[in-house]
């Protein structure tokens, strides 16, 4: 693995976010946060730290399990990095899997079992996206977290596309996504790179510490960025002047 480039937090947040950004959670904020999410401007401190409470709010638990000292690189995947690749365990995975969770065995296992239920609906929809790969451009963003660029690394966010890319080819994987990965001498105590009872343990003890976010508190950080997106949140008073005003002329 090369790294290319080192990547600050707020780039990997935005790029984080823009993956997110689909899902149901943030239908409601998607007209007033979309331009703000899909043009980011990572020199503007003040909505950078809007971007961070946007992802928290799904996704903070998950970000507060890599180590203080992670560095983020922009990096080239090369053809003998495709063994050390591996899928988290959880959800479908774990069914397909059985028992390695390395992306090439998650694509035999694909390729060569037999599922059903849900698992096959899910694997129905990786092979539906590794068609598209084959066809379609995608300059779409995957994290992957690890120790350094030598040893293992574990998909933070794109197993999806990871595993449908290498469904289609090797060359695809290689070359088709920009790839970022967070690096720590101490990855090992995330449980995201490397589960464990203690890992686990502590993940368990931090979601019960952070059951409210006051981080994904996406209002509070707002007036900083007024009027451009405080819009939907006018000032009381002068929402009551004008309801008043309307009153005396009525």
């Amino acid at each position: 693995m090369k790294k290319l480039r080192h990547v600050s937090e707020a780039e990997v947040i935005s790029e984080f976010l823009k993956n997110e950004f689909y899902r149901e959670e943030f239908h409601p904020d998607r007209e007033q946060f979309e331009s703000l999410v899909m043009n980011a401007d990572i020199t503007n401190q003040d909505e950078n730290a809007l971007r961070r409470a946007l992802l928290f709010r799904r996704r903070g638990h998950m970000w507060r399990e890599l180590p203080a000292d992670t560095a983020w690189w922009q990096v080239q995947v090369e053809a003998d990095d495709l063994e050390r690749i591996r899928v988290f365990p959880r959800a479908h995975w774990r069914k397909i899997s059985n028992g390695s969770f390395q992306l090439g065995h998650i694509v035999q296992r694909i390729r060569e079992g037999e599922f059903r239920g849900e698992t096959q609906e899910y694997i129905n929809r990786i092979q539906s996206l590794s068609y598209r790969l084959r066809l379609e451009y995608d300059n779409s963003t995957v994290l992957l977290i690890g120790i350094d660029e030598r040893q293992p690394v574990t998909i933070l966010e794109g197993n999806h596309r990871l595993t449908a890319a290498l469904l289609a080819s090797p060359a695809i994987l290689q070359t088709r996504f920009r790839v970022l990965c967070g690096m720590s001498p101490r990855m090992t105590e995330s449980c995201w790179y490397q589960t464990n009872l203690a890992n686990l343990w502590r993940y368990a003890k931090n979601r019960i510490r952070n059951f409210r976010d006051d981080e994904a508190d996406v209002e509070k950080l707002l007036p900083r960025l007024a009027p451009a997106y405080g819009a939907r949140y006018p000032d009381p008073v002068v929402e009551n002047d004008a309801v008043e005003t309307r009153g005396k002329i009525a």
